[in-house]
């Protein structure tokens, strides 16, 4: 008979079992970098967007009505940005290219800030609506929606009421900041909705880079909000603080800033947001989550290449 195989000893088992574990720890570091370097799919972004929408819907009206008008008032550093830089740059044909870069400072603020504005909930609180379409849930969409646009609005007043009637901003200021407000109120009604959209799809587009933006969120937004500034397009917050600033003066009346210039940019922004952008972000993940709510794998197989030759 063959003697029996001895048990190995832990000092004889202990080489593998260190291999073991320096192999499992060198798959786990692989992993997380090809994670990391892959970045954040359609569907987990959509996810992101989607959780945050349902925490804004959740919010106490109270709550949304202060943040919407912090964001309003804020807001207005934008123009006030953009005023500075016109004000000290020489007349040059390529003086709006930089001066427009002044107007990212109050978008920044308020979207680092994480203030409501309504723009971004044109994406942020519709995503869960489509996910889940249902009379209740589009009560709530609507009525955040008015909250915030109303304190939007009631904050722009209240900084466009600060620069009028009160010696807030030096005096070298007001020319640029008029120059500024009438050219974006005085378009045609139709001028404005058009650029509108635009800008309603800028944002959106800005909300859903922003959950994989990491370091990069402060040039993602300044890059974005720049090019609505530099592309002549109309946004309807920070347009509501030159439009507000306007009327405190009497320079326009009220019936030309409500129908020439906010409601047209009203509706550009929430198609562009909303109508365009939203339904094409859903159309890259609804096939997708429609496969995880039937418990089965979105993944598709990948087919080998070249194709094999069906067998006789």
């Amino acid at each position: 008979m063959t003697d029996a195989p001895k048990d190995r000893t832990p000092a004889e088992a202990a080489p593998e079992t260190e291999d073991d574990e320096v192999s499992a720890v060198h798959e786990e570091a692989e992993e997380q970098a090809v994670e990391q370097a892959s970045g954040l799919t359609s569907r987990l972004i959509y996810e992101v967007i989607r959780r945050n929408g349902e925490e804004e819907l959740a919010r106490p009206a109270r709550s949304l009505a202060w943040a919407g008008t912090a964001a309003g008032f804020m807001i207005s550093f934008s123009i006030l940005g953009e005023a500075i830089f016109r004000t000290y740059l020489p007349d040059a044909p390529w003086r709006h290219l930089l001066e427009n870069a002044g107007y990212s400072l109050g978008f920044m603020l308020v979207i680092l800030g994480r203030m409501q504005l309504f723009t971004e909930n044109t994406i942020t609180t519709v995503l869960p609506l489509m996910v889940k379409p249902s009379r209740e849930h589009a009560w709530g969409v609507a009525k955040l929606w008015i909250v915030v646009l109303v304190s939007n609005v009631i904050g722009a007043f209240g900084a466009a009421a600060l620069w009028v009637w009160t010696p807030a901003l030096p005096a070298e200021f007001h020319p640029a900041i008029g120059e500024l407000s009438h050219h974006a109120t005085n378009m045609a009604a139709s001028t404005s909705f058009f650029r509108a959209i635009p800008a309603g799809i800028l944002v959106a587009a800005l909300v859903w880079m922003l959950p994989q933006a990491g370091s990069a969120a402060f040039l993602i937004i300044l890059t974005f909000t720049w090019l609505i500034a530099a592309g002549d397009f109309t946004h309807i917050v920070a347009g509501s603080v030159e439009m507000a600033y306007l009327v405190l003066k009497g320079d326009i009346a009220g019936g030309q800033a409500v129908f020439a210039f906010f409601l047209p940019v009203l509706a550009g922004n929430v198609i562009g947001g909303t109508a365009i952008f939203s339904l094409l972000a859903w159309g890259q993940v609804k096939d997708e989550l429609r496969a995880i709510r039937r418990g089965e794998d979105p993944r598709q197989p990948v087919e080998p290449w070249p194709p094999r030759p069906a067998s006789a």
